[in-house]
């Protein structure tokens, strides 16, 4: 029942949002409403400038690590711990307190990748810089990296299969809530950094 329990707060933990939170409380209005809409930090950083956008970034990132960690003092059980981190990822694009419209899961998936496997993340951070830097398109890189974990992670962590599935259920979440991301790049119209949304 503990584990079962862990995982409600793991999606409560990932659903906060802060993006929302901290841009409201900085005079800029509905993150919703602004920008591309998206409640994240690079969407925050557009509209509020990085000192707003910093912090959400990391408190992102943190609550990926604390679902993981929370989960970890209830139970050792791999399955379990890498069902909570894709509870976090989950709340976080679909939080309850927005009608379920939250961001796109990078920042959370990441506290939650290197919390659960840490080598593995490290390739995929490389991939996603690798990205970054070749094709200036962040969204680019960020869905090509959430592609990678699951496949980094079963070659250099051979974990339990449900861990695996976990692994691809995340990378699948994260992605699909690029979809409008991914039908710019199809029409070529996906800004690059540097460049203003088109």
């Amino acid at each position: 029942m503990a584990r079962e329990l862990m995982l409600v707060v793991a999606y409560f933990l990932g659903s906060i949002p802060f993006a929302f939170l901290f841009v409201k409380a900085a005079g800029r209005g509905d993150v919703r409403q602004v920008g591309s809409g998206n409640v994240g930090a690079t969407n925050a950083m557009r509209v509020a400038g990085w000192k707003v956008a910093l912090p959400i970034a990391i408190l992102d990132i943190a609550k990926g690590v604390a679902a993981v960690m929370l989960m970890r003092q209830v139970t050792v059980n791999p399955d379990w711990v890498a069902a909570a981190g894709l509870a976090a990822i989950v709340g976080h694009c679909f939080p309850v307190w927005l009608r379920f419209k939250g961001g796109k899961g990078v920042a959370t998936g990441a506290g939650v990748f290197f919390t659960l496997a840490w080598p593995a993340m490290l390739v995929v951070a490389a991939v996603w810089i690798v990205m970054l830097l070749a094709f200036r398109i962040v969204s680019l890189a960020s869905v090509t990296a959430a592609a990678a974990f699951p496949v980094v992670l079963f070659f250099v962590a051979h974990p339990p299969g449900p861990v695996v599935l976990c692994a691809v259920l995340a990378a699948l979440v994260i992605i699909w809530r690029h979809k409008t991301n991914l039908a710019r790049l199809v029409r070529g119209e996906e800004p690059r950094l540097g460049e203003k949304k088109r």
